[in-house]
């Protein structure tokens, strides 16, 4: 049963899903299957009859309208280009975030109350007008008494509490999309909410975005490809967060950034190389790589801001990625196949054949393209929609990887056109699968455990003497633990028990036979000692019969 609260705003929900012609969504629904006449009465029905756009550009609009907690989930959705069709994660991704601002005397409020100060003695100026206002918070310029040009990033009033009854209500909705709608179920729902909730929440958490933006800072130190704002820890709490006020040229500024000299074909090689730095030598990429968090120096050199959602991958991960994407471009749909399974990514008796002939049946269309044009995401794209019928589940942090690779392949292609995506990202996946594999790797391994060998290796001789010792003393003891030992050992005793128990009852048995024999002799002295004697002969008997069966 859905509150009255929650039921005001899924009737506005579904009057804007009518508005913009997705009422077919709901009354596709079982549940509503008797009453989807009601359609043909709408009066959007027929004002829209025969002139309605596609399905992707209805569900963006419906999102707008609904609001900015809307938009950012439509805006997480793109990510999921596995779950989705084409058309509608495109236009997803047109989703901006351009929200109108709160009032500065809010802003200004909830800086005090974080920092325990006033605006004015905090800095030397605050400008109350925001550089920029979103879904989560806004942005304000200010200066540091010291001197320092900052900029100070405020989470919105009361903005956790709207997300958290919008986000119920999406569950309720989800649950109940599940429950009458097959298409819907395709969508995995519940999946795709519980995903935006953790994303979103973390997003609200701007000291875990302060420690994002200070790790990547140490990763690239002195880079000349990439430059991450400083943080002033003093000025941080959970909903403020105080960083280095940065200048450049945004990066889909193509015509300035050439007028200022910029090498395009640099800043493409550079695009892809940053992030195969990011993965496989860092682990620790920025996974929300668009157009609007990326600046560029007159020197060439990316500058990258907003750092609430970034990726880390196993080493399995990188395996995968890596392995998977050299197998492909050697075209060797087997090999992938085979570390699908072997990684664990899809069910231990899924055959290898089947997979490897769906792989072939995606993989080939792909190379009808000159090599400088094959999308690493969308081949991964591609690969994981493939495998889903395999019952392959997805991790959050491989779909983060494609989502950013496809970021990174279209901005790199609208820098440079003719920038060869394989050329530039084929050597980092090489190095790094040549030092996890071989006499690199074995160096490599040897240096990180020396530490704790050397602690190890005083003891060495002294245990080596010990077991010499009880071996020449005859007191050597094996001790081996294992739980099938461990059952059959078990299973043994078990089986001697009932060896003991079927030879009492036996000779019970045999006693009884031979006493009712010699009865006649025996039980003759009278009618109370042949009934307590016959009682004790059958006694004898059941009880022999007993262990027996048992």
């Amino acid at each position: 049963m859905i509150p009255l609260r929650q039921g005001v705003r899924v009737v506005h929900i579904t009057w804007v899903l009518a508005k913009h012609g997705l009422d077919e969504f709901i009354l596709a629904a079982h549940l509503f299957r008797p009453i989807r006449f009601f359609r043909y009465l709408s009066p959007f029905y027929w004002l829209q009859h025969g002139k309605r756009p596609g399905y992707g550009v209805r569900i963006r609009r419906t999102l707008e309208d609904l609001g900015p907690i809307y938009i950012k989930f439509g805006q997480i959705l793109s990510t999921r280009r596995d779950l989705l069709p084409d058309d509608i994660a495109g236009e997803l991704v047109k989703l901006q975030d351009d929200v109108p601002p709160f009032p500065a005397g809010q802003s200004k409020a909830i800086v005090e109350k974080a920092l325990g100060g006033r605006v004015e003695d905090i800095f030397a100026s605050f400008e109350a007008q925001p550089m920029a206002s979103a879904s989560i918070a806004q942005v304000h310029a200010a200066t540091l008494h010291s001197g320092e040009e900052v900029i100070v990033k405020v989470v919105r009033p009361g903005i956790e509490k709207a997300i958290r009854k919008d986000v119920d209500l999406m569950y309720t909705l989800a649950h109940l999309a599940q429950k009458y709608s097959r298409e819907a179920r395709r969508l995995r729902p519940v999946e795709v909410v519980e995903e935006y909730e953790k994303t979103i929440f973390d997003e609200l958490d701007l000291m875990r975005e302060a420690a994002n933006a200070s790790q990547l800072r140490r990763n690239f130190e002195n880079s000349e490809m990439l430059y991450i704002p400083r943080v002033y820890w003093d000025y941080c709490r959970n909903n403020v967060m105080v960083m280095e006020r940065v200048y450049g040229t945004p990066v889909d500024e193509v015509a300035k950034l050439k007028a200022q000299g910029v090498s395009m074909a640099l800043l493409g090689e550079r695009g892809v190389e940053i992030f195969f730095t990011q993965v496989f030598r860092d682990n620790f990429f920025h996974a929300d790589m668009h157009p609007g968090n990326i600046f560029v120096e007159p020197s060439g050199r990316y500058i990258s801001v907003d750092f609430g959602i970034m990726g880390t991958l196993t080493t399995q991960d990188q395996r995968y990625l890596a392995e998977n994407l050299l197998a492909f471009f050697h075209r060797d749909y087997r090999r992938v196949a085979e570390l699908h399974v072997e990684s664990g990514w899809v069910p231990e008796g899924t055959r290898v054949e089947e997979f490897e002939a769906a792989i072939r049946t995606v993989s080939e269309p792909i190379w009808e393209k000159p090599l400088a044009d094959i999308s690493f995401g969308h081949f991964l794209l591609r690969l994981f929609q493939t495998a889903r019928r395999f019952d392959m589940e997805v991790q959050p942090q491989l779909v983060l990887l494609q989502k950013t690779l496809l970021n990174i392949e279209g901005l790199g292609r609208m820098l440079y056109p003719e920038l060869d995506l394989w050329a530039t990202a084929k050597p980092f996946m090489e190095k790094w699968l040549s030092e996890q594999v071989g006499p690199k790797a074995f160096v490599r391994r040897v240096k990180e455990s020396l530490p704790q060998m050397s602690e190890q290796l005083p003891e060495i001789p002294r245990l080596a003497y010990r077991v010499l010792k009880n071996a020449e003393e005859g007191k050597l003891r094996l001790n081996w633990h294992s739980e099938e030992l461990v059952t059959l050992r078990r299973e043994m005793k078990q089986n001697q028990t009932r060896i003991r128990q079927s030879i009492g009852g036996s000779a019970l048995i045999v006693s009884a036979t031979i006493l009712a024999a010699l009865g006649s002799p025996l039980l003759a002295t009278g009618s109370l000692s042949l009934l307590s004697g016959t009682l004790g002969i059958l006694g004898i008997g059941l009880l022999g019969n007993s262990l027996l069966r048992r």
